[in-house]
């Protein structure tokens, strides 16, 4: 019989302690996270987050994909931004490749990205603002929410894993009528923020639920791995958009949201900042949209437009052969991170000169972001961490990969 590594398990260290689960199917934790809690009374003595209960093996599944196969999978790391993951995939195979995207197809994916983002907070803001106990606000998040999967599926034909961005550009031509449709969203969005924080900033409830809870160091936050809002919250000034950009990010005009306090307010507020900025952006995008191409002249790697073909039989045989073999990337090994809502996201590429990756590896923000959890946990309440782990805005599906 296979050698199977025990459960983590906590052992009191008093009589008058005692070992708690919280999950894995407990709604506040986001997922199918089970947390050990050793505790003293209400009072936190230790914390152990346990993982593994969602474990799907797809960096595994991706080494026997094609290269343009895997894109699908990247949606399903995290379920929430998939064109996030979308975007750091293609850019890392695209770095192996020395492809150049043309600069409407890069503009799309900033336009894209950033609406993802807002998809992916206001999922956020709904179910941690519920988990506190403000349910208002989650019915107001999903109301915007629903109208942002309209646009993906207007867009891609899926509301969810939209699978839209691909090596060597975007998918399809965006459809008639859908910028417009985003102008518009962009136009009424930032009203229904201001209707977020009229019920949640200065409610004195919320206030007592999330000021000087939680709270961890810049110093903590950085030795721990951490990144996004979770790091930003506690004054750490980065975002790989404006430090390190991609995709043409450094044609925007954008402030990242920081804040010094470290707690779960200074993390909400940093996101509730992102949600206008990100709409900013949105706009400079639909603005500046360049005219062009949206795929790359890359005939061995992207499918050419049917009007470049001379005939339809040649059409066929470059569809069929890049779907039966393939395309071959040159040997060598890439890491392309991007700024996720949950921070940096990753990708580890090694290529063996071959169709298929010889190895993907995903560097999870969640992952890094959860090992904050005991930091900010211990030695406060049991109800505090409800709203730590709400604040940190894991994705399970990310950190089981």
């Amino acid at each position: 019989m296979a050698h199977l590594t025990p459960t983590p398990v906590l052992e009191p260290g008093q009589d008058r302690t005692m070992i708690l689960n919280m999950g894995p199917q407990h709604p506040s934790t986001h997922g199918v996270l089970r947390v050990l809690l050793e505790i003293d009374g209400e009072n936190i003595v230790r914390i152990m987050p346990d993982i593994g209960y969602l474990h799907t093996g797809i960096e595994k599944t991706c080494e026997a994909k094609f290269y343009q196969q895997v894109v699908p999978l990247t949606d399903r790391i995290d379920y929430l931004c998939p064109m996030t993951n979308n975007l750091c995939y293609v850019l890392a195979v695209e770095k192996l490749l020395g492809l150049e995207i043309p600069p409407k197809a890069q503009w799309m994916r900033v336009l894209m990205n950033e609406m993802t983002r807002i998809n992916s907070h206001l999922v956020w803001l709904g179910t941690h603002a519920m988990d506190i106990g403000a349910m208002t606000v989650f019915l107001y998040c999903f109301r915007e929410r629903e109208e942002v999967l309209k646009m993906f599926e207007m867009l891609s034909g899926q509301r969810m894993m939209t699978s839209y961005f691909r090596v060597g550009g975007v998918s399809l031509e965006p459809p008639l009528g859908f910028f417009d449709r985003v102008r518009d969203f962009a136009g009424y969005f930032p009203e229904r923020v201001d209707e977020y924080e009229n019920l949640l900033t200065g409610n004195p409830i919320w206030g007592l639920r999330t000021k000087g809870v939680a709270t961890i160091t810049a110093e903590d936050a950085i030795a721990l791995g951490a990144s996004g809002p979770t790091m930003r919250g506690s004054g750490v000034d980065f975002d790989l958009r404006r430090d390190m950009p991609y995709s043409s990010y450094e044609k925007f005009q954008f402030r990242v949201p920081v804040a010094k306090e470290g707690d779960v307010f200074a993390r909400y507020m940093c996101r509730v900042q992102e949600l206008r900025e990100s709409i900013g952006i949105v706009r400079q995008a639909l603005d500046g949209m360049p005219e062009g191409p949206i795929k790359a002249d890359a005939p061995k790697v992207v499918l050419p437009d049917r009007e470049k073909m001379k005939t339809q039989m040649e059409s066929l045989i470059y569809h069929f052969k890049i779907i039966t073999e393939g395309f071959q990337v040159p040997a060598g090994e890439v890491y392309q991170a991007v700024e996720s809502p949950r921070g940096e996201m990753g990708y580890y590429i090694v290529s063996d000169g071959t169709s298929k990756p010889y190895r993907v590896h995903m560097r999870s923000a969640c992952l890094a972001n959860l090992q904050t959890l005991p930091t900010m946990c211990e030695g406060r309440l049991l109800a505090d961490v409800v709203a730590a782990i709400g604040s940190i805005d894991i994705v399970l599906g990310e950190i089981d990969r």
